[in-house]
């Protein structure tokens, strides 16, 4: 079996995989007891969230566990709405956001807040003068995915950040981090709030954490207990843990992992850019870890499908949906329909891209030859 779809989820580490059996076998105990094995469960908890908060620079209390990035996604946008409804109901989020943003800007409508949509340029950066004309008095959240999952296209978070805070300083500024950690470097400063999952850099599935600088007012989604006050309930120790192990691998070596990923892109481009009718969707602001294609005249679904045939694994949109991020930066509905995306790793070998490639071009040309491209 070939995976390349790592962009999707990840296989859990051995390591990541090894804690979190090792954890739920001596940390029986809940944090919220007051034994001898409550204590002892508090303690690795503070001393992981220690850990995790040193990794990226930021306050043990600014770190909030959720079950993934949707629930971070969810607790941001709805908490920080509900908390600012005073001093307006207006947010501005890019065309090039995950589903789960859009499908939670949906719900804020209908009650009654006020979505507007930053234009991006030819090369799938955010327009900074679009976003300066949108950015309002009464503007309380702006949200844009640090990296794209369709395009890889990374945005300039700090350069955002400062034209948000310089258009409007009481604007909050949350991220998607999901596709960027473990991926390239992030900085936490240049944010406010921050979506993170732990299955996209190889931790278990069921956990990650929302990045909450202090000063910013949220309204909790949940109750039940008063201490986390935005996620009642027990935290799940064990994925906590697993998942502390998984990011300090994830951010360990990016350089170098990146430059291997670089190499592996250039492989598969230098080859597909040469078969007639298939698109390549990057832009010089695409990381290397993603490269998604669209075909003239050829059907992604029928040959993602006969790749899975051959065990190769790739992604490909469900019939009738577009991939709104190739739509948004090259204007072209087709484009957009017929997509596929290839998603690389450290892990990912290159004797699995050499057979890769043999396989698409023997896999795409029958396609094409069947409907006489």
């Amino acid at each position: 079996m070939t995976y390349l779809d790592y962009s999707a989820t990840t296989p859990i580490s051995l390591e990541a995989l090894d804690t979190y059996v090792r954890v739920s076998k001596e940390y029986i105990g809940s944090v919220r007891e007051n034994n001898v094995l409550g204590e002892k469960s508090k303690k690795l908890l503070i001393e992981t969230t220690k850990e995790i908060s040193n990794m990226f620079n930021v306050m043990d209390s600014e770190i909030i566990y959720t079950s993934g990035e949707t629930e971070a996604n969810n607790m941001a946008l709805i908490g920080v709405a509900l908390a600012n409804i005073k001093r307006g109901k207006h947010i501005i989020v890019s065309k090039l956001e995950n589903s789960t943003i859009y499908n939670i800007c949906e719900y804020l409508e209908s009650i009654g807040y006020e979505i507007s949509y930053v234009d991006n340029d030819r090369d799938g950066l955010v327009s900074f003068d679009d976003l300066k004309r949108l950015i309002r008095e009464d503007t309380i959240l702006v949200s844009i995915g640090a990296v794209n999952s369709e395009t890889g296209v990374r945005q300039p978070l700090k350069m955002l950040r400062q034209i948000i805070k310089k258009e409007n300083p009481n604007t909050i500024f949350h991220s998607d981090l999901s596709e960027a950690i473990g991926k390239t470097s992030v900085n936490f400063r240049d944010i406010d709030l921050g979506s993170v999952s732990s299955h996209k850099i190889y931790g278990p599935k069921g956990i990650g954490f929302l990045y909450k600088n202090s000063q910013v007012k949220m309204t909790p989604l949940m109750y039940g207990s008063k201490n986390p006050n935005f996620k009642p309930g027990i935290p799940p120790l064990p994925l906590i843990v697993s998942m502390k192990v998984a990011l300090k691998d994830a951010i360990k070596e990016i350089e170098k992992r990146e430059r291997y990923i670089t190499l592996l892109n250039e492989r598969i481009v230098s080859k597909l850019e040469n078969l007639e009718g298939v698109k390549i969707n990057k832009t010089k602001y695409s990381i290397p870890h993603i490269l998604s294609l669209s075909f003239d005249k050829v059907d992604a679904r029928i040959l993602a499908q006969s790749l899975a045939n051959r065990e190769f694994y790739v992604e490909c949109k469900e019939e009738n949906v577009i991939a709104g991020s190739v739509m948004a930066i090259y204007n072209d509905l087709e484009r957009s329909k017929s997509y596929l995306r290839i998603s690389l790793s450290h892990l990912t070998t290159v004797l699995e891209i050499n057979r890769f490639l043999e396989v698409f071009e023997l896999e795409y040309m029958k396609q094409k030859n069947l409907i006489g491209g």
